[in-house]
């Protein structure tokens, strides 16, 4: 058996040790099986990135993630406390500067901290007389095998000098910190921003982000990264609307072309494991069972389900569970909520507003919608143009609400409790029985009146 990242093995006939890991899986669900009275070893290793990074336990959303990308954004957001802070009294130095070594230092500390949290999960239930393996090959015998392997960031390798030049990440949410933080930041767009998303809602993420100060270039295609003596880089891209070319020098190029599945060295077609030719992603049913009996595998790495970390923990979860013979729960991949912490954040849940039409066509959609102003900007004089809720409904009866979105601060924070709601199938009607909490953005949410289709001005009024 070829290691090439994370395999998780239940119902092993003895225990195996385990090497380091890379995957978009958390420690959870082999601990849940071990938990579950399953025998467990996890195969881990970190295949180094084109810079040759590495990282340890916990996989994508610990190491270089969600984890440090949340921190990341917080440095960001207290840039902009200083300056409000302000406003509200608070009497600073005329000069505020930002250090990146102190807060890349505190990032990797925090990261760190959660590597060892996993490691006594492994220690205690994998095996008590640890030992470390150099192989990289080996074979095992089991009943059951989970793969969880997750994804890795996509270089563009027909450009010249990307993968030479070139690092990987998140497109706005690093573009929005790096900004916050006082960089100077430029985003190079091919076609739209957000893919996948509600476009409006997409649209009003990157309006406010250009008026904070990150730049965008639309309708562009890099064609060429080189290194220049001064030890900067410079891009080459062609603007697709005219067909001009363009040059500029930068410190940094970042990648955020998508990401790719790892499955190519675990040797799946030899299995007979079936993948989607397209995406390369595994084929699994409603049970996370691969074409292969025995064989499952969840996550990133699976066809059609969200790349969403604690959607692949639950999943794994409930997978550990029926394979223990303890449950025949699925998982349910449905209003799964998620947020991008931009400047200012954008959390949904449920469908997009094209994605609703698109099902039911437009009379069959009710669209209730606000723009808001929160009550923190008030005093500093923040611009809330971009502060925005959504609520997508089916037309008739009590109108079942398919999809809620929502641009604001802490944006994570408010939506998370909405999805409950349309976990349950909540109505329009029960979002109007709901009391607000004043003062608070969320509250917004349960005053939404006005339609799309009413024609109606949806602009602040007061309170």
């Amino acid at each position: 058996l070829n290691i090439a990242s994370i395999l998780l093995f239940v119902n092993l006939p003895t225990l195996f040790s385990h090497l380091h890991c890379d995957s978009s899986l958390t420690v959870n669900p082999p601990c849940a099986a071990a938990q579950l009275g399953q025998k467990v070893a996890v195969l881990d290793y970190v295949e180094p990135s084109a810079k040759g990074t590495k990282w340890g336990l916990g996989g994508t959303c610990v190491n270089v993630g969600c984890i440090p990308k949340k921190l990341m954004h917080q440095a960001a957001l207290l840039g902009t406390a200083v300056k409000d802070a302000k406003m509200y009294g608070w009497q600073l130095p005329e000069t505020v500067r930002h250090d990146w070594t102190t807060l890349a230092e505190a990032v990797q500390n925090h990261v760190r901290s959660l590597n060892w949290v996993a490691f006594p999960c492994f220690f205690f239930y994998i095996d008590k007389h640890f030992t470390c393996p150099s192989l990289l090959q080996t074979v095992l015998t089991t009943k059951n095998v989970v793969i969880a392997t997750g994804g890795r960031p996509k270089h563009p390798t027909h450009i010249p000098g990307a993968v030479e030049h070139g690092i990987t990440n998140v497109a706005l949410e690093c573009a929005g910190f790096l900004t916050g933080i006082g960089l100077d930041t430029t985003v190079m767009v091919r076609s739209v921003a957000l893919r996948g998303f509600d476009q409006q809602m997409a649209g009003l993420v990157t309006d406010y982000m250009e008026a904070y100060g990150t730049r965008f270039l639309w309708r562009s295609v890099p064609t060429k990264v080189e290194k220049l003596s001064s030890g900067g880089l410079q891009v080459t891209w062609t603007d697709v609307q005219t067909g001009s070319e363009h040059k500029d020098a930068y410190d940094s190029v970042l990648w955020a072309v998508g990401r790719a599945p790892e499955t190519k060295a675990l040797g799946l077609d030899q299995l007979g494991v079936q993948l989607n030719k397209d995406t390369g992603k595994i084929v699994v049913g409603a049970d996370e069972a691969t074409s292969v009996p025995n064989v499952y595998a969840f996550g990133d790495i699976s066809e059609g389900r969200p790349e969403l970390t604690p959607t692949a923990i639950r999943a794994g979860k409930l997978l550990a569970r029926r394979l223990a013979g303890q449950s025949g729960e699925l998982m349910n991949y449905d209003n799964v909520a998620t947020t991008v912490f931009t400047p200012l954040e954008y959390g949904c849940v449920g469908l997009s507003e094209e994605e609703v039409v698109r099902r039911q066509g437009e009379d069959g959609v009710e669209v209730y919608h606000a723009f808001y102003k929160p009550l923190e900007f008030t005093v500093a004089g923040r611009d809330a143009s971009q502060c925005y809720i959504k609520v997508i409904c089916e037309r008739g009866g009590d109108q079942k609400i398919l999809g809620l979105h929502l641009i604001g601060p802490n944006a994570g924070e408010v939506i998370q409790g909405f999805s409950m709601g349309l976990q349950c199938g909540a109505t329009y009607t029960q979002l109007l029985q709901t009391v607000g909490i004043h003062p608070t953005c969320a509250e917004e949410v349960v005053k939404i009146h006005i339609t799309k289709r009413s024609g109606l001005d949806p602009t602040v009024t007061g309170c």
